[in-house]
């Protein structure tokens, strides 16, 4: 951590990841892994003028109080209606001085088993002029709950934070624990930690890619990725315990070995899909009523993800090539190099590609770490020792980064920071290119998630 004055933290230059406060300091992190610091004036500190930086400054305002001075968005992030005398009125949302204009309400309740969140839609016509979303309806309290208690305890938090990227953050976490308490996990657990993590990304992969196709219309498409997806998830069940894997990476290395069943149920799921991805992929590529929805249809254009620096497909789509496996990399993807696809159209299509082309990768990443697994212990006891550390793990959205400061074996200060809060600012940008029509395909193609930044 680098220590700044006021006037050189305002002034830093970077790809920004995220910023957080605690009782003396404000943070920020750059790619691929500065962190630098300044310290609290009663309670404010500089506006940072990096686009990405509002939604972090807002959160460390409604979480702890602190106020970035200077800062030009100044709505809550998760306390919409809580004010000094916890009586807010219901939040403004200013439509666009437009004549004829009217807007949509959606949510945060929504007509399915998903997440909670609020659209405000301004349109003229169908043309979508404005969206606004408002989170904070899945706010867990998961920063405060850490406090006080062991890493490993705490663990089964981080791996509750967004249950498609459990496996991501519990690995972000658990890197975290071990950067702080000076402990590198066995070998076998960081192959299998990979293995999980590349499971996790094919299931959610297929899963989006199906969704996609039903917003669009093609029912087959969703029907035939959903039972990828879903020999995806019995296969991880039989191999680790859980669909999802989750609770079994643990700070210090892995909960638990894989089955004996396992490598040959992970090898069919992978086997199965491998077989029909081309002849689905064509489907795509050859159906021009499909190809219409997708292609040109909620644009991010690769100068606006530049301003951002999103991860992920949503960033890898729009020209930005970042990957956390690779920089600043972590084990065992340091040791074998990894194909990342970039596309630059920055539409619904390229999202979608992106996800199709990382499909093959993971299943060779994962092929070859079951035939080279090393042999050595599963987990190691951390020290109840002080320090700081950072975590970063590449979900299948993009990086999340976990942070931690820990006292004599038990955590003070703990964040999070999930590849989504990058990712709804574009969402809303995204969804000014189209009618709002296309709304379910855009905001599925990015798929950012509601309760990995509501914390």
């Amino acid at each position: 951590m680098i220590l700044l004055s006021p006037e050189d933290w305002a002034a830093t230059q970077g790809k920004f990841i995220a910023l957080w406060t605690d009782a003396d300091y404000a943070y920020a992190l750059y790619q691929p892994q500065q962190l630098v610091a300044v310290a609290l004036q009663d309670g404010t500190y500089p506006a940072l003028p990096h686009p990405g930086a509002n939604w972090y400054q807002r959160l460390a305002h409604d979480l702890n109080g602190h106020t970035a001075q200077g800062a030009t968005d100044t709505r809550p992030a998760i306390e919409h209606h809580r004010g000094p005398d916890f009586a807010a009125p219901w939040p403004d949302f200013p439509a666009p001085d437009v004549e004829g204009v009217h807007q949509i309400a959606v949510g945060p309740i929504h007509a399915g088993i998903i997440e909670p969140g609020h659209f405000r839609f301004s349109l003229l016509g169908e043309e979508v002029l404005k969206l606004e979303a408002r989170l904070g309806y899945a706010h867990k309290g998961t920063l405060a709950l850490m406090r006080g208690k062991s890493p490993r305890l705490a663990a089964r938090y981080a791996a509750r934070i967004s249950g498609d990227a459990t496996v991501a953050h519990s690995l972000a976490f658990a890197q975290a624990a071990e950067s702080a308490l000076d402990t590198t996990p066995p070998a076998r657990a960081v192959y299998l930690r990979a293995i999980m993590a590349e499971l996790e990304r094919l299931a959610n992969h297929t899963s989006d890619i199906g969704a996609i196709a039903a917003d669009a219309g093609f029912a087959f498409l969703d029907a035939r990725f959903a039972l990828a997806r879903e020999y995806i998830c019995a296969a991880a069940a039989t191999a680790f315990g859980h669909r999802l894997m989750m609770d079994i990476i643990i700070p210090g290395g892995v909960a638990g070995d894989i089955e004996p069943a396992g490598t040959e149920a992970i090898r069919d799921a992978l086997a199965a899909l491998e077989s029909e991805l081309p002849s689905l992929t064509r489907v795509f590529e050859d159906y021009a009523s499909l190809q219409d929805r997708l292609i040109g249809t909620g644009i991010i254009s690769p100068e606006l993800a530049a301003a951002y620096h999103p991860g992920g497909y949503t960033g890898r789509a729009s020209g930005q090539p970042h990957d956390a496996r690779i920089e600043p990399g972590y084990p065992p993807y340091l040791d074998h190099p990894i194909h990342t696809p970039v596309q630059t159209e920055g539409d619904v299509a390229a999202r979608l590609r992106i996800r199709l082309e990382e499909i093959p990768e993971s299943i060779h990443l994962i092929r070859h770490w079951l035939h080279n697994l090393p042999t050595d212990a599963l987990a190691y006891q951390l020290p109840p020792t002080t320090g700081m550390g950072l975590g970063v793990a590449e979900s299948f959205r993009g990086p999340v980064w976990h942070w931690l400061h820990i006292e004599n074996g038990a955590i003070t200060t703990a964040f999070i920071a999930d590849a989504s809060a990058l990712h709804w600012p574009l969402l809303e940008h995204a969804a000014t290119t189209g009618i709002i029509a296309d709304f379910p395909l855009i905001n599925k193609s990015i798929n950012a998630s509601y309760s990995g930044v509501d914390l």
